[in-house]
């Protein structure tokens, strides 16, 4: 067995994939740097990233697959499941194989996955451009937090950079330790030390004076809004399940005055 190491990177994978075929390898996985645990049984090798290699590979997929099956490819990367590596070797092998369109061709296990994976990702992104909720900083900085189950932060660029063009803001991923700033003309990747631990009167100068009337304006909204005769909580889970509450600001509990 040859393991293909490479740097937890995107385009250090699409460069594994390039190598693969390079050397005509057949017995191989390509595992990330970050979740590889030595085996004595295999032969290991390094993965240095290559911008014209990732390219390769990136255009030769491209040529034989739609724009949402290039997606899907890219989704089942930020998915950052254990196997996402293996599905991902065997989906270019599967394109690659053929002159023909396999994207409907789901009696193989790596398109099937793929495709899969693809739907929960796009239900994620979709939920997360719904519910996630600003709050501004004293110098005036859009801020929120978030933790999905997926690397889903890349995907939800478009809509927020269209929604909150005039504003800017950051959207930061508590799980994975970094966040997106929109300085209202491009976005840069950021992370940020939450490790000195900061009082409550320091929390709430972070926050414009303002914030608290916002938010409390906004709960009673949504409270005038949801009227208890009409209320389907089975409907209301289905489409606001419960482990999203905590980024909707109608969902906390109002401090008493």
């Amino acid at each position: 067995m040859q393991i293909l190491l490479y740097d937890n990177t995107f385009e250090g994978l699409l460069t594994a994939i390039f190598e693969v075929y390079e050397y005509k390898l057949k017995d191989v996985r390509i595992i990330s740097k970050h979740n590889y645990q030595p085996d004595i049984l295999a032969q290991t090798k390094e993965i240095f990233t290559e911008e014209t290699k990732a390219n390769r590979v990136w255009k030769g997929l491209q040529k034989k697959l739609s724009k949402e099956a290039m997606e899907n490819f890219y989704k089942c990367y930020l998915s950052e499941l254990p196997e996402c590596e293996e599905i991902m070797l065997n989906f270019a092998r599967r394109v690659f194989s053929t002159d023909e369109n396999i994207e409907q061709d789901f009696g193989n296990e790596a398109v099937l996955k793929v495709a899969q994976i693809g739907r929960k990702l796009f239900r994620e992104k979709h939920r997360f451009e719904a519910f996630v909720r600003f709050q501004k900083t004293a110098d005036g900085i859009f801020y929120a937090s978030v933790e999905p189950d997926f690397n889903i932060l890349p995907l939800i660029v478009p809509h927020f950079t269209r929604r909150y063009a005039d504003q800017e803001w950051i959207i930061y991923d508590l799980k994975r330790k970094y966040g997106l700033w929109y300085n209202k003309q491009t976005v840069q990747q950021i992370e940020i030390d939450f490790s000195t631990q900061i009082s409550d009167n320091k929390a709430v100068e972070m926050y414009d004076e303002k914030e608290e009337l916002y938010q409390l304006l906004w709960k009673d909204y949504f409270k005038s809004t949801n009227i208890p005769s009409r209320k389907n909580m089975k409907l209301h889970l289905q489409h606001v399940p419960v482990r999203y509450w905590k980024y909707l600001t109608e969902k906390q509990p109002k401090t008493e005055t």
